[in-house]
């Protein structure tokens, strides 16, 4: 079972302590026709549905062949532990010190945590960037 993130508690602000682990793998965001052909026995498939369109973000090995549009080359990261529901700017300062650094996120929310995507080009770029707010990234 995951850790529970120490920091968190009710309505506090979110300190740059916490632990961000980078994902070895390549993910794409697509665009897809159906809920056909979606591997969910993979350990990173994010899907979403409304009432005009479905998302799924894949590694890419793994993307399905009833996509409308693909973007590939994304790299992820993930907040380390179990995130509290009372936490406050876990992504707004994550992605405040992205954007001073002139990178695009493409963020995935769970139950869990939260997953941070950037451009395969961006990733180093970004690692640093987290690394020098105070953030611990591994």
């Amino acid at each position: 079972m995951p850790k529970k993130y120490a920091a968190r508690s009710y309505g506090k602000a979110v300190v740059n302590t916490m632990t961000i682990q980078m994902l070895p793998q390549e993910f794409t965001v697509c665009k897809i026709s159906s809920l056909q052909h979606i591997d969910l026995m993979q350990n990173f498939t994010f899907l979403s549905k409304t009432d005009d369109e479905i998302s799924l973000v894949c590694e890419s090995a793994y993307v399905p062949t009833n996509i409308i549009v693909a973007e590939p080359n994304w790299k992820g990261l993930r907040v380390s532990g179990v995130l509290d529901f009372g936490m406050i700017g876990v992504i707004a300062k994550i992605s405040n010190v992205l954007a001073a650094a002139s990178i695009s996120i493409f963020v995935v929310s769970t139950y869990n945590t939260d997953y941070i995507f950037v451009k395969t080009e961006n990733y180093d770029k970004c690692t640093q960037a987290l690394t020098q707010a105070g953030y611990e990234v591994k």
